[in-house]
């Protein structure tokens, strides 16, 4: 099967009903038959849920997911009594300096699920919605690849990524030769970083439910300030 990337996809509904046809794990049929928005759809109508995971490295080749946190949400709300995390049996070997970053250990993981065990239930959680992350190389990447190794077939689905908005808005807001002649430089577009910026509360990183419900919050400021509940998701998505 190809393996598209985002920039090629302009009708995700289409994409979506034709990787159900076309793939073969019937939970990826599952969650694709789901479908989701059409383009024009005003973000105050759509269902999102932020996704965050933690991992054994920065490779998605190499590296795999060890714990994942998802919250669902709206524009004027956050659901945390649906909020959902799970540790996860890992791929390949925990790192030393990844347990220095994230502080899960091998105690934490003794009892965790391997990915399969948990795909359904995960699939099932995000299918239908806007997924939102703070940085999408990380679960986009990772998701695919992990389940590339696990049952031969990967995953995409349109993200919004409150990093690339963040980088998008400090790019207008220093460009020009004013600004330049200031030295006015884009500022960090770091999820905690980034926060400060729309006075939102510091919470502790590196915690997959944490930051979920973080990147959650951020993307309601960044909606807040910088757009309007009736622009159409087709703005955000990638």
């Amino acid at each position: 099967m190809h393996k598209y990337t985002h920039q090629e996809i302009l009708n995700w509904q289409a994409f979506l009903q034709r990787q159900s046809e076309q793939c073969e794990d019937t939970r990826l049929q599952h969650f694709y038959q789901q479908g989701t928005y059409h383009n024009e759809t005003p973000l105050k109508d759509i269902e999102f849920v932020a996704l965050d995971f933690e991992t054994t490295g920065l490779d998605a080749t190499q590296n795999s997911i060890i714990s994942i946190g998802l919250v669902h949400f709206n524009l004027q709300r956050i659901y945390c009594r649906k909020a959902k995390f799970w540790y996860v049996d890992p791929q390949d070997k925990l790192q030393d300096d990844s347990v220095v970053i994230h502080g899960i250990t091998h105690s934490d993981l003794i009892k965790a699920p391997n990915l399969i065990n948990i795909l359904e239930q995960l699939l099932d959680e995000l299918a239908g919605k806007v997924v939102v992350v703070h940085y999408r190389r990380i679960e986009r990447d990772f998701l695919d690849n992990n389940l590339h190794a696990l049952i031969q077939e990967g995953i995409i689905f349109p993200i919004i990524d409150t990093m690339q908005i963040e980088a998008d808005i400090q790019q207008q807001n220093t460009k020009g030769l004013i600004n330049w002649l200031k030295r006015k430089r884009p500022q960090s577009i770091r999820l905690a970083k980034s926060r400060l910026r729309y006075n939102l509360p510091t919470y502790s990183p590196h915690d997959a439910l944490t930051d979920a419900i973080a990147t959650a919050e951020l993307f309601q400021a960044q909606i807040k300030y910088h757009f309007s509940p009736e622009t159409p998701i087709k703005v955000l998505w990638l």
